[in-house]
């Protein structure tokens, strides 16, 4: 089956490096395949783009620039607290740090640096102004069950009898 339109279950195995790097940053490979639904904003723009018109069995490498990833640094997702707002944390450079943003989602942040009085952080995403290269090989591809359409969430009923491909 190929990718062709939204609503379009997909089920990935991946590798992603930093572009120009041989580091590998995440990977699925040899553990459950990440599943999402096609045209949800579920994964980064740039690889979900690029995975239409792949078909199920087929590998790839996929280029994804900074701007369809995680985006460009945000200078002003980059801020300075008092120390006090972090008593009882043992504070490293480069560490990362889980709160609650005023929305009450949670929210990531990286200490670039600190010393007696303020620890500077970055709200930035760590692969954000990162350009992107992804392995990719499509497990699977299948038509979104109703539920799924109108929850987003994959899983529950699948269709058996060829009816509701996501093209051919």
């Amino acid at each position: 089956m190929t990718i062709t339109n939204d609503n379009c279950v997909v089920g990935i195995e991946y590798e992603v490096k930093e572009a120009g790097t041989t580091e590998v940053v995440d990977s699925n490979k040899g553990g459950q395949p990440l599943e999402f639904i096609i045209g949800k904003g579920q994964i980064i723009p740039g690889l979900e783009k690029a995975l239409v018109g792949m078909n199920e069995g087929e590998s790839g490498d996929i280029m994804v620039p900074a701007a369809e990833a995680y985006g460009e640094v945000n200078p002003e997702a980059q801020q300075t607290l008092p120390k006090e707002q972090f008593e009882g944390v043992d504070l490293k450079e480069g560490m990362t740090l889980y709160g609650q943003g005023e929305d009450g989602q949670t929210v990531q942040v990286t200490v670039t640096s600190f010393d007696d009085n303020e620890v500077k952080v970055d709200f930035n995403h760590p692969l954000a102004g990162k350009d992107l290269m992804f392995s990719v090989k499509v497990l699977s591809a299948r038509e979104a069950t109703e539920e799924e359409q109108a929850t987003g969430q994959v899983g529950g009923g699948h269709c058996d009898d060829g009816s509701c491909g996501c093209g051919s």
